[in-house]
């Protein structure tokens, strides 16, 4: 009687030859683009032998792996014969010898779900564009509409990364807690959508930026390219993960100042830098606290007995802010834009709250993964925030020159 085998393709939500890309981009880089140079023909098989790749976290179809076990089929796959055991050891199958070609998988997905893989809700951050605007105090129509474009690129480029990001991160979404259930990592969303999906934000992010400016085209391109090193390599690197996280909150600041085409002063973005690295280490710290293990974070370099460290150097970061800050409050143009100097002062010290509230609410888990979308929705915090603003247009005389108010 032959054998009966079924292709190990037809058991899984995903597709393997695109899952064993993206493991390789994120393992091998150099040898899985010279594979891809060689064509579709053995790919798998070629970038196999220089990655591994965890057939157990692989999302399979339930109902269809429950009756190949009750009619007794084997299972065949043109993947490397290591990971094929595995797969069927891991899931009380047999293996077959029979020669066979993986083939993509058509999967059934719904728009709400590609749409959850763009994390919207992470659209928020690019509200850091219009901080030059404020900074520079001006509020015209004109220069919100430039920096309201700039936030729509920004948004569009930041989805596609975040795409690049899942797509490299699959194995470790599987691992975590929470971000098992994003699209790709659960194989709700076919792969191919996402690579898909990913070329088209790019191409409006860059379209917009066209639109905008040299200026701001080029710092949406370099944007992009620091969140891809990022996503590659950087984050899995134990501190230089935060001062890129830092940067690229930063890189958002100057997107804004060279959409509104207003003046990014130097002091300021060496004000919101250290800012921004306490932010960097508040997203470890709530990653730590929230972890179910003491081992290291998955795709990380940080472990629970780094919580110190990063409380530390989140220390630093307030600390370096305020000093900055401080000395910004006698710079030549903080007399002309500020000219009640003592008000600035006073608003240092609901800046400086608002900065220790987070480090403790991070240290104590009680955070957002990403503590930039958890500041946009923590009612406190922004009622801290607003009294800064306020005492800073205090400060500039703004509330007189609007409201008449002395």
């Amino acid at each position: 009687m032959a054998d009966k085998s079924v292709d190990a393709q037809s058991l899984i939500r995903t597709n393997l030859t695109q899952e064993t890309i993206w493991a390789g981009l994120g393992q091998a880089p150099i040898a899985t683009l010279r594979a891809l140079a060689g064509g579709r023909r053995g790919l798998t098989q070629r970038i196999g032998a220089h990655v591994d790749l965890r057939t157990d976290l692989i999302p399979v179809q339930s109902d269809h792996l429950a009756d190949i076990r009750s009619t007794g089929a084997s299972v065949s796959s043109d993947m490397p014969k290591e990971w094929l055991h595995r797969f069927a050891n891991q899931h009380g199958l047999t293996v077959s010898d029979a020669a066979t070609s993986t083939k993509p998988m058509r999967m059934s997905w719904k728009a709400r779900d590609l749409i959850k893989a763009l994390r919207p809700h992470q659209w928020v951050k690019n509200i850091l564009l219009i901080l030059p605007m404020i900074a520079a105090h001006d509020f015209t129509l004109a220069t919100l509409s430039l920096v309201i474009l700039g936030i729509i690129a920004f948004s569009a480029a930041a989805s596609a990364i975040y795409i690049v990001n899942d797509l490299l991160d699959l194995e470790a979404d599987r691992l975590h807690p929470t971000k098992c259930k994003r699209p790709f990592a659960a194989g709700t969303v076919p792969l191919g959508v996402g690579m898909a999906t990913c070329l088209i934000l790019i191409a409006v992010a860059l379209a917009v930026g066209t639109v905008l400016g040299a200026a701001f085209f080029a710092v949406v391109c370099l944007y992009m390219i620091v969140s891809l090193a990022y996503s590659l390599k950087l984050k899995r690197m134990r501190w230089v993960d935060i001062a890129t996280l830092a940067a690229l909150y930063t890189i958002r600041v100057v997107a804004g100042a060279a959409a509104s085409q207003v003046e990014a002063s130097a002091m300021m973005l060496i004000f919101i830098f250290p800012i921004f690295i306490t932010l960097g280490c508040v997203k470890r710290l709530t990653e730590l606290t929230l972890a179910t293990s003491d081992e290291r974070l998955p795709g990380r370099g940080y472990g629970r007995t780094d919580r110190g460290d990063l409380l530390n150097v989140a220390g630093l970061g307030i600390f370096g802010a305020l000093l900055v800050f401080g000395l910004y409050t006698f710079s030549e143009q903080a007399l002309i834009l500020y000219p009640t100097r003592w008000i600035l002062w006073l608003a240092m010290v609901p800046m400086a709250i608002w900065m220790v509230r987070m480090v403790v609410l991070g240290y104590r888990g009680k955070q957002d993964y990403d503590p930039i979308v958890f500041a946009m929705r923590d009612k406190t915090g922004i009622g801290i925030l607003m009294i800064t603003l306020s005492l800073m247009f205090y400060a500039a005389g703004l509330w007189a020159q609007w409201f008449g108010l002395g």
